[in-house]
């Protein structure tokens, strides 16, 4: 840590903090976190701006307070001090219903790290339990792991849906999650096919050597399993047109709003929809550290803290995939 950082540390000084309050700002002298009782305390070195980020400007979710849950840091207390971290998202409370099953992330008194009711990483630290945290090992760049959260939810999609490699999969929406999603659902050799629309897209997915297409390109009510990763009604209304009889909708972003679902062709056609959330981070940290997907390629800029505003003014330009917040540099 910078002088700076241990005089802040040592006599409770403010810290900077991209945080929505009404609008979206920088504020310079936010309380630095105290961490609870079972909470560390971690430097955070780099942060990633996701849709989710964007869409709790725009409104959702209605909260007030830092942003960001895409980190890696060093973490200053508990067991892990001095080692460099990434954290699970939902805090739960370890003793309702949904944490004695083992579901924390399910947990009914949750809240979620710069969501609900929890400020997040986009600022000099941030306060995590420690059961949440995981080590970040060497062969995993500070860049890489800030993919660890967004990885780890592309594998709850196969923890959710059973995809055989005989099954005819398509997957819309080739956003930042989508794109993770496609690679993970890659690795088992399944027919899978992603519509793109985007050049930058597409040279990504024909580079990892994953089919793409174009929308109307693919045969309607062929597929097995269509993976939605545009959070939007037209998504869904996509892919419902493409998924078979029988076949199942796989649902993996959050939507903003009420959309509207044809709930009758759903019935007729015995359409199943399973949606997923968080995931595992252990092995999201494993294929990182294997090598086995790409998220270096996905980083389209970096901007400092102190240029957090321009930094979400270019991540939710059209297209625009990853971009990196560097804060302890």
């Amino acid at each position: 840590m910078n002088p700076l950082g241990w005089a802040a540390f040592l006599i409770g000084e403010s810290m900077r903090a991209l945080k929505i309050d009404q609008k979206l700002i920088l504020d310079n002298s936010h309380p630095e976190p105290v961490p609870a009782a079972g909470e560390a305390r971690v430097r955070v070195i780099k942060a990633g701006i996701c849709n989710t980020d964007l869409e709790i400007v725009r409104g959702y979710m209605g909260f007030t307070g830092v942003l960001g849950h895409e980190f890696v840091g060093i973490a200053e207390s508990g067991d892990r001090a001095g080692r460099r971290v990434a954290g699970e998202i939902n805090f739960s409370c370890g003793h309702c219903a949904m944490c004695q099953a083992g579901i924390p992330s399910q947990c009914y008194h949750r809240t979620t790290l710069g969501i609900n009711h929890h400020d997040g990483a986009f600022a000099d630290w941030v306060a995590v339990p420690e059961r949440n945290l995981h080590t970040i090992p060497d062969a995993v760049s500070d860049d890489q792991a800030v993919f660890v959260e967004p990885l780890a939810a592309a594998l709850q999609t196969l923890q959710m849906t059973h995809i055989g490699p005989a099954n005819r999969v398509v997957l819309i929406g080739a956003g930042k999650l989508g794109l993770l999603v496609a690679q993970v659902v890659a690795l088992n050799g399944c027919a899978l096919t992603v519509i793109a629309r985007h050049d930058r897209q597409m040279a990504l997915l024909k580079g990892w050597g994953i089919d793409t297409a174009s929308p109307g390109e693919i045969e309607q009510h062929r597929a097995d399993l269509v993976i939605d990763c545009t959070g939007t009604q037209q998504g869904f209304t996509d892919a419902l047109a493409l998924v078979r009889p029988r076949g199942t909708i796989h649902l993996k972003s959050t939507y903003h709003g009420l959309p509207e679902v044809n709930l009758t062709r759903m019935v007729v056609d015995e359409v199943a929809v399973v949606t997923s959330r968080c995931g595992p981070f252990d092995a999201a940290i494993n294929l990182l550290r294997r090598g086995l997907v790409d998220v270096d390629s996905l980083i389209d800029a970096r901007y400092a803290l102190d240029d957090g505003l321009n930094a979400f003014e270019e991540a939710g330009q059209t297209g625009r995939l990853k971009v990196i917040l560097d804060i302890a540099g």
